[in-house]
């Protein structure tokens, strides 16, 4: 729900973002400490239904009101270099991600989860607080609420559909990895320390990927670095993570999934520009290809649960548990491929759109 809120919440966020620009620091001043207070709510949590509703909708709630003006400022500031800026945001989170498996397995063990939850709600308190006031738009904002209305005559370009239909295949295959893998390590007689350990390697070729795929958005052909970008973690999830037997496969898996598949995530703010040249629906095709990868995270948890099976036997591929998922996960990530091949090798006179 954390992160499920954020991803389907987007379009309306977008909207209100697009018509009240005057007030975009307000609303980050605003979400900022609705986080906070889903995170020490939570804490207090004894049942799970409680903690859907604090750590999950509100905390959610607040990152989406934060999260929005924060894109408009980028769209604002930065034109012909938004592909290397959004790689730079996106892979800020795989930044942290990089220690934050250690930190939070280490405060779970030794504090449990209360304790934890507070620590890292004062750590975003002190961390982020102090650089909110640093945030603020290139252009003078409205001083009035009254804009034009939303242009939404990309939608009727067919490359917006194979944009939108690539992003749900990939979005909806993207999320297991990183949920399943530690499982999938332990299962094969590994230490849950090493289960935090591809998460790390994962994280940190998070941080390569997303940048340097947020940087080639710039200069190379956006639907080479898509087919890239899902070809090469479809082949790694049917080889590497379905094959693996021991560490070595799952690093290998763990390194290219995180540097491919997270990369994707960077092409968004370039796949906008390619649909329409209008610098005003930049927000809306971005906000849609938010949703369209957020369909998957909703998904996740009842795929998974048809998707695993009972018992594990090391010689069967996926050790057998985790056999359809490895199959789902590597199928969504060619059909995602497929749909941007199609477009890109179509006949020559499909070009006009």
């Amino acid at each position: 729900m954390a992160s499920g809120v954020p991803y389907l919440g987007a379009p309306f966020m977008a909207l209100i973002v697009r018509r009240y620009q005057r007030y975009r620091r307000y609303m980050i001043w605003l979400g900022y400490p609705i986080c906070i207070l889903g995170l020490l709510a939570s804490s207090f949590c004894t049942t799970v239904p409680t903690l859907i509703v604090t750590q999950g909708i509100i905390y959610g709630f607040g990152f989406l009101i934060i999260y929005w003006p924060i894109v408009s400022f980028i769209n604002e500031w930065w034109i012909q270099r938004r592909g290397m800026a959004f790689g730079v945001i996106t892979c800020a989170a795989g930044a942290s991600g990089i220690v934050m498996p250690f930190i939070i397995e280490s405060l779970l063990e030794r504090y449990g989860y209360q304790i934890t939850l507070r620590a890292v709600a004062v750590g975003i308190a002190v961390l982020t607080g102090p650089l909110i006031p640093f945030l603020d738009g290139r252009l003078p904002p409205s001083q009035t609420s009254v804009v034009t209305r939303q242009n939404w005559t990309f939608a009727r370009s067919p490359l917006f559909w194979v944009y939108s239909a690539a992003n749900i295949a990939q979005g909806l295959g993207f999320f297991f990895p990183s949920l399943f893998l530690p499982s999938h390590a332990t299962s094969i007689g590994l230490s849950a320390r090493t289960g935090a350990l591809l998460l790390a390697l994962m994280s940190f070729a998070q941080v390569l990927g997303q940048f340097l795929f947020g940087l080639l958005s710039d200069k190379v052909n956006l639907n080479n670095l898509l087919l890239l970008s899902t070809m090469v973690p479809a082949i790694a999830t049917f080889t590497a993570w379905g094959l693996a037997r021991d560490i070595a496969p799952l690093i290998v898996f763990a390194l290219l999934f995180g540097f491919f598949a997270y990369g994707f995530s960077s092409l968004r703010a370039r796949m906008g520009t390619a649909v329409s040249d209008d610098p005003t629906v930049a927000l809306a095709t971005f906000s849609v290809y938010v949703v369209c990868q957020g369909v998957g995270n909703v998904l996740a948890g009842p795929i998974s649960a048809g998707l695993l099976t009972d018992g594990v036997r090391k010689d069967g591929y996926g050790i057998l548990r985790y056999r359809a998922m490895v199959i789902f996960t590597g199928g969504c990530m060619l059909i995602s491929a497929v749909s941007v091949g199609l477009w890109h090798w179509r006949p020559k006179r499909l070009t006009a759109s």
